[in-house]
């Protein structure tokens, strides 16, 4: 797991650092606001500590970089404490806001609490059917770790039999729930099309699928 850690007083740093390294994080420093942007750039880390007050820029303008890139968290370490300064860093994204001094232990709770955080959440937001990652906040479809594409019926389509997984789903229930949604008429023959076009990307094998079953003279279903 890898964190970055903006810290322009070189002796905190390193202390960090080493304090990191010893809980197994691999860690980054960065001195300034152009390296840290630098950095943020380049690669993506797993977590992300910033220091507000820099010599050339403030944490918060870092902050906006990270949450503009991914959804990844950031916990503020300043001297700033007064109640401007923490509102305005939780504002701004931050997940959480550590004033200094501050004891490493405490530290390293606060950085477990927001990791569990995140991993709860994303594991809330990921879907895994045999070999399909479906990210639900992302709205994208994975094979193999692969990007596939869906069009915007295939994926309402495919939502709709993972939201009832374990269900049998009739067509009319199909057509009725892509039809409320998109607006767009679908009659049956679009609905056999579209459960087509979903097996020809999601299925390893067309005659045989295992992802989105034919219960023959009722309707589709994913298992669970």
């Amino acid at each position: 797991m890898k964190i970055l850690v903006v810290e322009d007083d070189r002796v905190i740093a390193t202390g960090l650092e080493y304090s990191l390294q010893q809980e197994g994080y691999e860690v980054k420093n960065a001195y300034f606001y152009k390296e840290a942007r630098e950095c943020i750039a380049e690669e993506l880390f797993d977590l992300y500590l910033l220091d507000i007050t820099l010599p050339d820029g403030n944490g918060y303008d870092l902050c906006k970089e990270v949450k503009k890139r991914k959804d990844t968290p950031v916990i503020f370490l300043t001297a700033l404490e007064d109640e401007v300064n923490v509102v305005m860093g939780l504002d701004f994204g931050a997940d959480d806001y550590i004033v200094k001094p501050f004891r490493i232990r405490e530290l390293m709770s606060r950085i477990r609490s927001v990791l569990r955080r995140y991993q709860r959440d994303c594991d809330e937001n990921i879907i895994n059917i045999a070999d399909i990652e479906i990210h639900i906040r992302e709205n994208r479809i994975y094979k193999n770790k692969q990007e596939i594409t869906l069009t915007a019926m295939e994926y309402r389509l495919l939502l709709q039999l993972v939201n009832h997984r374990g269900q049998v789903l009739t067509r009319n229930q199909l057509l009725e729930g892509i039809w409320d949604i998109s607006g767009d008429f679908v009659n049956d023959n679009t609905l056999t099309v579209y459960i087509k076009r979903l097996r020809e990307k999601l299925e390893d094998d067309m005659s045989n699928p295992v992802i989105i079953k034919t219960i023959r003279g009722i309707g589709y279903c994913i298992e669970k």
